[in-house]
């Protein structure tokens, strides 16, 4: 038993499951929506009528999906190892489990660690709000410490200084996104080596959301550090944002505790055999990213030419970008009127206190967001 993980856990048996199906639904495009971080892109038109003619022929809409999510397991290791550069045998289905969306995965994480009173969690913000949210729907306490407001490293010290006076209930889970959302930097060396000195009593979530577009991960440290998890998901780079499917990776132990707590039959067949298609057609689906790159180099090197705007490096498929007037932060009023005139003029981005995320779409509406920034930025001189 592993020792971040709920004593009463242990008393209870993984449901079994046996294979079955359901079905997923499209989402109507009426703006350019750079709010939410999805692809730009939807799937090629030929993987979509295999998807269609699987659904038509093989999915029995009567019939519960594939619990077990085995072939799909198979598929995600055999793609973890090859995007690792690790041995084929590094990682296999009994390292992967399979949700609803990270979300599922982040609060069966929660359920297992912290019921009962027996943990609290630790979140840098800002940072993916969903940790929080989720903690809080469980009577979790959330602990938080800041970040540097330059280049938003954690404030390691008072991370440390929490886990440190935090007893009742101890700190039990650490959540880190690497890169960060909504910042968009990478944890550095001495955030990695942080992590690496945390006891085994303490869990490591280490979301790996926009790890194709910033090809930085830490799997490889997974053999060396069992109390340590990690998500990801095929709702960005894998473009399958609508089937709602997220995975993690982790010692078989804890991948047992996750089966015990998840909700049986969590994935609809649709989504299993989209994932199950977007692995087998992932040079062509993820060949995208290069443009995605580019394009955001572009928006950087662009708005970065204004002085008003302060815009830090991205290893995402996103930016976060902040205003400035005379060298200080302009107000969050000046940042909901630009908020507002990009919607009003069709470009949806993420408003967040004193930012603004803008997430790459592609080229023609990285062009209109370009020009509606920098109109709305004349109009408000």
């Amino acid at each position: 038993m592993l020792p971040f993980i709920r004593s009463d856990l242990a008393k209870l048996t993984a449901y079994k499951a046996h294979p079955s199906s359901n079905t997923a639904e499209p989402v109507a495009i009426e703006f350019d929506r750079l709010d939410t971080n999805e692809s730009p892109y939807d799937l090629p038109s030929d993987i979509k009528e295999k998807l269609g003619w699987n659904f038509q022929q093989i999915i029995e809409s009567n019939r519960y999906p594939d619990g077990g999510h085995q072939i799909l397991k198979e598929a995600i290791a055999t793609y973890v190892n090859e995007s690792a550069n690790l041995s084929s045998s590094t990682f296999t289905d009994a390292n992967i489990s399979v949700g609803n969306g990270s979300d599922e995965l982040i609060r069966s994480l929660l359920i297992a660690t912290c019921l009962k009173g027996e943990g609290s969690i630790l979140v840098a913000n800002p940072t993916f709000s969903m940790y929080g949210i989720l903690a809080q729907t469980l009577g979790i306490p959330v602990v938080s410490v800041g970040r540097n407001e330059d280049n938003f490293e954690i404030d390691l010290k008072a991370a440390q200084t929490a886990i440190a006076e935090t007893q009742n209930p101890p700190i039990r889970v650490v959540f880190v996104v690497h890169p960060n959302s909504p910042t968009a930097n990478n944890l550095t060396t001495a955030e990695i080596a942080w992590l690496k000195s945390l006891p085994e009593e303490i869990l490591v979530v280490i979301d790996e959301a926009y790890f194709e577009f910033s090809q930085t991960t830490l799997v490889g440290e997974l053999a060396q550090h069992s109390n340590w998890i990690v998500l990801r998901t095929f709702s960005k780079a894998f473009r399958l944002a609508a089937m709602r499917v997220g995975y993690c990776i982790a010692h078989p132990d804890a991948i047992a505790i996750l089966e015990k707590v998840r909700l049986p039959y969590n994935l609809p067949s649709f989504s299993l055999t989209s994932a199950i298609f977007a692995l087998e057609n992932r040079q062509v689906l993820l060949s995208s990213i290069a443009e995605t790159l580019s394009e955001r180099q572009k928006i950087i090197t662009e708005l970065s030419t204004h002085p008003a705007l302060a815009i830090t490096t991205s290893d995402t498929n996103f930016i976060y970008l902040r205003l400035k007037a005379n060298g200080s932060q302009l107000t969050d009023t000046i940042l909901q009127n630009l908020n507002q005139t990009l919607r009003n003029q069709g470009t949806l981005v993420r408003l967040l206190p004193g930012a603004l995320r803008i997430t790459v779409g592609t080229p023609q509406e990285n062009a209109r967001t370009l020009e509606r920034i920098q109109n709305a930025l004349k109009q408000a001189k």
